[in-house]
């Protein structure tokens, strides 16, 4: 199984538009390890990053461990067949086992604006 989690200096970013990158975790969740790491470059434009929903889908992810996020950007995730937890922060590695272990929950918390810089 595969984990996203954008990324800046190996922690989540605050603001997943704005992520230099993506940290995609290979995971075994019976044995809760971590089994590859690759990254995976952030798409350039938008802020909102939501065409990074089909290349991670192609790539295999199911769940993305965020920091704050859009409801579009989490509808757009979804429907790509990518489970959404925003409120995570540290460490991508840290919190990408904090998950293996069952205790990240969804925050729900929702960025509310919108900010293209071309």
């Amino acid at each position: 199984m595969k984990i996203a989690l954008p990324s800046r200096n190996n922690n989540i970013d605050d603001h997943f538009g704005h992520c230099e990158y993506f940290t995609v975790f290979t995971v075994d969740p019976q044995n809760k390890e971590i089994t590859a790491s690759e990254t995976v470059e952030s798409p350039v434009g938008c802020g909102c990053k939501s065409n990074i929903a089909s290349i991670l889908a192609d790539k295999g992810v199911k769940v993305m461990l965020a920091g704050n996020m859009g409801d579009g950007a989490v509808r757009v995730l979804n429907n790509s067949g990518i489970e959404v937890l925003r409120g995570c922060s540290g460490d991508v590695k840290a919190v990408a086992l904090k998950w293996l272990e069952g205790s990240l929950i969804d925050s729900g918390d929702s960025c509310h604006e919108h900010e293209c810089h071309n």
